[in-house]
């Protein structure tokens, strides 16, 4: 059903050339999904002023709060996806596919529904500046509408990437980037729709890209595995419910550290507009940063969820090992980058020069959170792939909750620290999910786990 044109085989063959070569796609891939979001930033910014760029930083937020939600959905079926393929059941992809395709299509919609109806409590609880509230408004609603295509285009990329492809999610996302780009130009600067603008031309490219990947897929879908049938459509009862055991808590990770994020907020907000404002421009500098080399840990996923499957433990030890090799060299290059041009950065944000001198600040506190991120890099992706969704939901919780928040709080509040404060414990929290994770995989005890492919 599934051909070598989509899939490819991780269970032999020179693995530091197969996790590069592998890597590269994701790479470019993450930085061009960071990129798209940060386009509006950049576009607002230059045409609407600080208080826009704050509140496309702001609402942005909340979007990606229910994207990475349905994300974690979307991986669960990308472990299943890689698991099946390494333990050789080809013939069970089209009712996992069908039945992820389905969940994630309704779960989305309700998503989009919740966001909207509770738009002005949510603007409520994140303590808007008031230069930014109306506009935050108008962003929300509209990315809101169009989760559903952000959700597919997601949900197409991480089973592409269960098969081995991190091709086409680079091409598709590069056709999302384009259409942004233009259409903010279009519509923020030219047409002078201001915030409005900018979230009518994310959503717009959202869904060509979706559109574009659902079309290749079905033209190509013998090698992927898919028939589009109405009948596959179905959900099967099996899969649901392992997509459900395994996705649930990854949702719940996923969510967890957006979530997280939102408190951060809410107390940088409280500061004022410029430190808002601020930290949002940070944020996604910080995001082009981190997921690029998230690309690694993209790419080791299926790696070892294949090997595993196929019982290839040294295999699969191996991955993470040479993830941690990738991942600490661009971690040592990006956080010189980081040192010599942030500030810089910033100023392709805005021309405060209040913005400009707070970007000093956030830059001395958030260098602490790049060793951390090398680190899960490895270990993350181990604990991913291998299926352990309980494992990794409560790192994140310890992370995106205990921490992030609990850190936050302590040095920007309790100790007085201000906004320095309130990004240091930011920074500081992925050692709650860096630290465990690579102790587990060192130790003997996911071992004796049995794997997914098993049940498949």
């Amino acid at each position: 059903m599934a051909s070598g044109k989509i899939t490819k085989d991780f269970t032999k063959g020179n693995i530091p050339r197969q996790l590069l070569l592998f890597t590269l796609p994701f790479m470019a891939s993450n930085a061009l999904q960071v990129l798209y979001s940060t386009i509006d930033m950049i576009i607002v910014g230059q045409f609407v002023g600080t208080a826009g760029s704050s509140a496309v930083s702001q609402s942005s937020q909340i979007v990606n709060f229910a994207t990475m939600v349905c994300l974690g959905l979307s991986n669960a079926g990308q472990i299943l996806v890689a698991q099946a393929l390494g333990a050789g059941k080809k013939k069970e992809l089209n009712d996992i596919i069908g039945t992820l395709f389905s969940i994630l299509t309704f779960f989305s919609a309700i998503l989009s529904v919740i966001i909207i109806a509770a738009h002005v409590w949510i603007m409520d609880v994140m303590n808007m500046p008031p230069e930014s509230y109306d506009m935050a408004i108008d962003y929300l609603i509209v990315c809101a509408a169009g989760l559903v295509f952000t959700a597919g285009y997601n949900m197409v990329s991480a089973v592409l990437r269960g098969m081995g492809d991190s091709k086409r999610p680079f091409l598709f996302i590069g056709i999302a980037t384009v259409i942004n780009l233009v259409l903010d130009l279009l519509f923020t600067g030219f047409l002078g729709w201001g915030v409005a603008g900018a979230a009518w031309a994310t959503i717009i490219g959202q869904a060509g890209a979706f559109i574009f990947a659902i079309y290749y897929l079905y033209k190509n879908k013998e090698a992927f595995g898919f028939d589009f049938k109405k009948e596959s459509f179905r959900i099967q009862k099996k899969y649901a419910g392992m997509i459900a055991s395994l996705g649930t808590p990854m949702a719940i990770q996923s969510g967890c550290i957006n979530l997280s994020m939102l408190f951060v907020n809410s107390m940088i907000n409280g500061i004022g507009v410029v430190e808002s404002a601020t930290f949002g421009m940070g944020v996604k500098i910080d995001d082009i940063v981190n997921k690029i080399s998230q690309g690694i840990q993209y790419a080791a996923m299926p790696m070892i969820s294949q090997n595993i499957a196929a019982g290839e433990q040294k295999r699969a030890k191996k991955v993470v090992y040479f993830s941690w090799i990738y991942s600490a060299a661009l971690t040592l290059f990006f956080m010189v980058l980081y040192v010599c041009f942030g500030k810089y950065m910033f100023m392709l944000f805005s021309d405060d020069p209040l913005v400009h001198e707070q970007s000093a600040v956030f830059i001395s506190a958030i260098l602490w959170m790049f060793p951390a991120f090398a680190v899960m890099r490895g270990s993350g992706a181990f604990v991913q792939g291998i299926g352990n969704a309980r494992l990794s939901m409560a790192l994140a919780l310890l992370d995106g909750v205990v921490l992030r928040i609990g850190l936050s709080w302590l040095f920007g509040i309790k100790l007085g620290w201000g906004f320095y404060g309130f990004v240091l414990g930011y920074g500081l929290a992925p050692y709650g999910f860096a630290v465990p994770s690579m102790l587990y995989f060192l130790s003997p005890i996911w071992q004796k786990r049995k794997t997914l492919a098993e049940d498949i």
